[in-house]
């Protein structure tokens, strides 16, 4: 069992390898990748490492192998808020383990996109309205293969109601379903038990066709792996640090198709060529440099607990190609056997997670 966790280790590991390539990531039902659980949140939404909780449906399955008992999880958030707009995300997880079977667990997302309303080619006036929405329901198992050692899967269930009128000429309209499956692990070093490694590859399934397959759309195949580590682990005070790194492993081919994993063995998913040009008297532009960025997602995070009473946290959630950096914060309180979550991202002025406030409720049985 070792030796094959040090191959799932080795093929991350060359996933991040750096080496050029010059796709563009692309993918429907985004919604699938807004992340649950204001206690993540506050930790930079670095958290696949930990995946301690309920939420973990979301962040890796395998986290609910080493979860016992039982736990419901609630959360909304109203969604890009400076826009002024009526989104917001909800979402639910329930898990419960079963004794010498492993731990199993069910999750609902809901994202409302609102009101919206179409009028005729011709002129301005309102014909009619509908409202747009997004969910999934998901079903999630956990089980350890060796006492440091777990692995999880997923399966589920995705409906897209954009539009209920066709655009133009078009057969059909913005409503699609699809499937979609998760596998992970997570593993607990021996030789150092503060230090877990977690990996989470989620939303593998076919597209999703909303007018024909001409026109289908890939799921958000997503890569998460991320560390984490206990600094400090006594009877009243306990501080975690966590990393994260994450990926969409869905491009665009040069014929202007997309499929996920395209060359994802052979050149890096995460990195980039960026190229410098420059105009000389008015020839056409040349090359004159190249430079590689990081085409993933980094983020990080720190949780501290006092005596399981008081959680204070904080993170960096850094993505240079979707121009997308920012602080977060956040806080936890429980008593007994419930706890209630705030996190809060702190973005520039006008960007459009500004302000954005996540609150969650968790409650053991």
């Amino acid at each position: 069992m070792r030796n094959l966790f040090f191959v799932l280790v080795i093929v991350s590991l060359l996933l991040f390898s750096v080496s050029e390539t010059f796709a563009v990531s692309e993918a429907a039902v985004l919604f699938l990748l807004i992340s649950p659980g204001a206690r993540a949140a506050g930790m930079g939404e670095a958290f696949v490492g930990v995946a301690d909780d309920a939420t973990a449906a979301f962040w890796n399955p395998a986290g609910l192998a080493y979860q016992k008992g039982r736990e419901l999880t609630l959360m909304h958030a109203n969604w890009l808020p400076q826009f002024g707009s009526d989104l917001f995300y909800d979402f639910g997880a329930y898990r419960q383990s079963v004794e010498g079977i492993g731990t199993f667990g069910v999750n609902v997302t809901y994202l409302n996109l609102g009101k919206q309303y179409y009028t005729d080619e011709t002129g301005p006036d309102i014909l009619g309205e509908f409202s747009s929405y997004e969910f999934a329901i998901s079903g999630t198992y956990g089980t350890l293969l060796a006492e440091n050692w777990g692995v999880g899967l997923g399966l589920r269930y995705i409906r897209s109601n954009l539009s209920d009128v066709p655009v133009g000429a078009e057969r059909g309209d913005g409503k699609a379903s699809a499937f979609a499956f998760d596998v992970a692990t997570l593993y607990k070093f021996t030789f150092a038990p503060k230090l877990s490694f977690g990996l989470n590859l989620s939303n593998m399934g076919p597209k999703i066709t909303y007018v024909d397959a001409d026109q289908a759309d890939p799921l958000p195949t997503n890569l998460k792996v991320g560390f984490a580590y206990k600094l400090v682990d006594s009877k009243f005070n306990r501080l975690t640090l966590t990393a994260d790194m994450n990926k969409l492993m869905v491009t665009r081919h040069a014929d202007g198709t997309s499929d996920p994993f395209y060359k994802a063995l052979l050149t890096s998913p995460w990195t980039i060529v960026e190229k410098e040009k420059q105009n000389i008297g008015g020839e056409d532009e040349k090359v004159i440099g190249e430079s590689k960025i990081f085409n993933g997602i980094l983020s990080g995070g720190l949780e501290y607990w006092y005596s399981d009473l008081i959680a204070l946290r904080t993170g960096y959630y850094w993505d240079k190609p979707g121009k997308v950096n920012y602080v977060s914060f956040g806080a936890g309180i429980q008593y007994n056997l419930y706890r209630f979550d705030f996190g809060y991202v702190s973005a520039a002025e006008g960007h459009p997670l500004a302000n954005t406030m996540r609150f969650s409720l968790t409650m053991g049985f």
